[in-house]
């Protein structure tokens, strides 16, 4: 299942969300040169990337596809502007920008950018406890934007995403329930997260996910914004009362 659009209007333009995927792509294309020359990404990957290993002080285990330095927290919140891949970064920055835009709408912008990047920050740590003694560099905004769907789901559970859904020849554009599209896509975290092989090195940081996520679902309780919750739901309200009369 994957989410084309959401039918929740905002009342605010979100700057902040905005200005997300565009340092986002400035970064793939100044620092890690859009992906085009391999040497130049995997150089971006080992000198940004936050390696458990280095955060930890733990012996690394298993090959170091990186030369391994000294931990900086530099790297840890950089980690999170940075993409293995075109595809990497497609996917998150369209996640970001369907969920994104809401809980900026009911959180602030200022509110909303602290929250993302202590996201970022605690994704990454929750990946680098599960494998301490990893050599392997992880990057990518998705453990931030996880939280995004944490905060969405309790925020706006019973939003309307209208999501692709493909299994085998059955390819349909359905309108699902928020609570339904996320639990679904935090289930299959959880699960390929347990069906990993112990000791996998390199691909999905499914730790990073989850943490991320659940991070999501109790920050948002300090960030978000009561004044501009009720206002969305005033409108709502005025917004509906209009329509009742014009049907």
């Amino acid at each position: 299942m994957f989410p084309l659009r959401d039918e929740n209007p905002t009342e605010s333009v979100p700057w902040v969300t905005m200005a997300l995927i565009g340092a986002t792509l400035a970064v793939w294309w100044s620092v890690q040169g859009a992906g085009l020359s391999p040497g130049g990404l995997e150089a971006s990957i080992c000198t940004w990337g936050a390696i458990p290993a280095e955060v930890t002080g733990h012996p690394p285990v298993g090959p170091a596809p990186c030369p391994l330095g000294g931990f900086t927290w530099e790297a840890v919140l950089a980690s999170v502007f940075l993409h293995g891949g075109w595809m990497h970064l497609i996917g998150n920055l369209w996640f970001l920008w369907i969920f994104g835009n809401n809980v900026e709408d009911s959180t602030g912008h200022f509110r909303f950018l602290v929250f993302y990047l202590l996201a970022g920050v605690l994704a990454a740590g929750a990946q680098i406890l599960s494998t301490p003694d990893s050599a392997v560099p992880m990057v990518g905004a998705s453990g931030a934007i996880s939280a995004v769907m944490g905060a969405y789901l309790v925020l706006y559970p019973h939003a309307r995403v209208d999501t692709l859904v493909v299994l085998v020849f059955f390819v349909r554009l359905v309108p699902l329930p928020a609570w339904v599209m996320l639990g679904y896509w935090i289930f299959i975290q959880m699960a390929a997260s347990a069906l990993e092989p112990a000791g996998a090195t390199g691909g999905v940081a499914y730790m990073a996910h989850i943490g991320g996520f659940v991070a999501g679902l109790v920050m948002i309780f300090l960030f978000r914004n009561p004044e501009r919750i009720r206002s969305r739901r005033s409108h709502r309200r005025a917004a509906g009362a209009w329509g009742a009369r014009w049907r």
